[in-house]
């Protein structure tokens, strides 16, 4: 029962073949024997679950079924779903729940997806590892001494381990097509507004954006138009109507790529994931695309821009939570000021902290112009001249990541180290840019690495259509 695209599975399902019951039974059994070991769910809907399927079962004997109907997904913790908890993996908000659902949510059963439980992340989504997480750490199902990646460690897990269909995942600096890179799937971040935040527990409103990681392209592109569309709740999302992501028609013209001279001579980047690089450029052009070098010598200004904007909005974002109106509060205070110390001081985990008193830092009086407004407006410069280059180049091509998935614990001196892991996908987000990771390489040491491409904004559909023809291309 492990299919590998949505669209065989649901011929099966309105066949006959196989009934929803049966797939769902699948996933909780995959769920029970792998769980223990990945640490990837935090919750199992197991009742509510099957109980969706006889509901499901019925809408398509009926021919009522909607889009997703049989679809098996897992949600990131940090996505509200009514009457069900939401922690963002955070000791402060332990057996919180959510009064509301998620637009992205509400949509997915709209179209009669199975939601099958909530899975472990980074906390709050910082961090590039899922070893952030109050609930301790995901293992990578292909490898359970390395990390599945972060902030959407446990939604990738789930996917490449059988536990789920597809999964949706967050994306702040690269939380969805990291982990898809370590994982061996497509991880797929939208425009920035293309998908209501409405229901998203917020790390950095400007960069978070809601995603899907899956097997396929096609699995990736179906969920996407699904969850994607104005919302009335959330002001920041497009107006645009969706567009038919899934329909992916191949283009009909050549392409012109342009690949980041930068990221294949930076150190570190491992040589097998350049000589691939190196290969799928050479394979591309042999199909008759144009691919070309570009300099782009702001790459080591990408990641501290990053860091200075998104801790700033984290600051602000995360006093809400302060052991008074909801979740975790400490024990033994005697007024407001160490309800508020103490609870905030044992709730959040050590790197939430630090980038929460970093923000406050960057925001603070006499500090505000010369980190925070500089940062604005380096941001609106790596804008521009991305902007530049996809005024002559109708894609950018990149690794996703410049390594394979890396060892679990490892300990470091400079806790700053691990920001570089989003080197290469904090580009997108920085410009608002949408882009899809895909799996087209192995590693001799036997894990998978993806390639990244990246267009303009709202040029979704575009997208997910070439980025279908390059993984035929590059997988054959």
């Amino acid at each position: 029962m492990n299919y590998s695209s949505y669209s065989d599975l649901k011929k099966d399902l309105t066949s006959g073949t196989i009934s929803v019951a049966q797939v769902v039974d699948f996933h909780l059994q995959t769920i029970a024997e792998k769980n223990d070991d990945l640490n990837v769910f935090l919750e199992v809907y197991t009742e509510e679950a099957r109980q969706r399927a006889v509901e499901v079962d019925a809408k398509i004997k009926a021919g009522q079924a909607g889009k997703l109907a049989g679809m098996v997904v897992a949600i990131k913790d940090n996505l509200c779903y009514k009457d069900h908890v939401v922690s963002a993996s955070s000791k402060i908000l332990e057996n919180f729940t959510s009064l509301f659902s998620a637009t992205a949510v509400e949509r997915l059963l709209e179209e009669d997806a199975i939601i099958i439980g909530r899975t472990n992340c980074d906390e709050f989504a910082m961090g590039s590892s899922n070893e952030n997480s109050a609930f301790g750490s995901v293992k990578n199902p292909l490898d359970p001494t390395k990390v599945p990646g972060g902030s959407s460690g446990g939604s990738a897990s789930a996917v490449a381990a059988n536990m789920c269909h597809v999964a949706l995942g967050t994306d702040t600096g690269g939380s969805i097509r990291q982990p898809a890179s370590f994982t061996g799937l497509v991880g797929y971040k939208p425009t920035y507004g293309r998908v209501s935040r409405h229901g998203l527990i917020a790390y950095a409103s400007s960069f978070d954006q809601i995603g899907p990681l899956a097997k396929s392209v096609a699995d990736a592109a179906l969920v996407t138009e699904v969850i994607s569309g104005p919302d009335a709740y959330d002001s920041t999302v497009s107006q645009r109507p969706t567009e038919d992501f899934s329909s992916l028609e191949a283009p009909t013209e050549k392409k012109k790529i342009a690949y980041l001279q930068d990221c294949l001579e930076r150190p570190g980047l491992d040589p097998e994931v350049k000589a691939h690089m190196e290969m799928a450029i050479e394979k591309l052009k042999a199909e008759g695309h144009l691919v070309e070098p570009v300099s782009f010598p702001y790459l080591d200004y990408l990641v501290p821009i990053y860091y200075i904007i998104t801790t700033a909005e984290a600051s602000s974002n995360l006093a809400r939570f302060d052991g008074v109106h909801s979740g975790f509060r400490a024990e033994g205070v005697s007024d407001l000021e160490s309800v508020y110390k103490l609870s905030r001081t044992e709730g959040f985990g050590p790197e939430v902290q630090r980038r929460i008193m970093l923000g406050t830092f960057v925001l603070s009086s006499g500090y505000y112009d010369a980190f925070f407004g500089k940062g604005q407006k380096a941001r609106r410069f790596i804008q521009e001249k991305t902007d530049e280059i996809l005024s002559h180049y109708d894609f950018i091509m990149t690794p996703t990541s410049p390594h394979t998935a890396f060892e679990l614990d490892q300990e470091y001196s400079d806790p700053t180290v691990m920001y570089l892991e989003d080197i290469f996908t904090v580009q997108a987000n920085i410009t608002g840019s949408p882009a899809i990771s895909i799996p087209t390489g192995t590693h001799t040491n036997g894990l998978p690495f993806g390639i990244q491409l990246m267009n303009k904004r709202f040029d979704d559909k575009e997208l997910f259509a070439f980025a279908e023809q390059v993984s035929k291309t590059l997988n054959s």
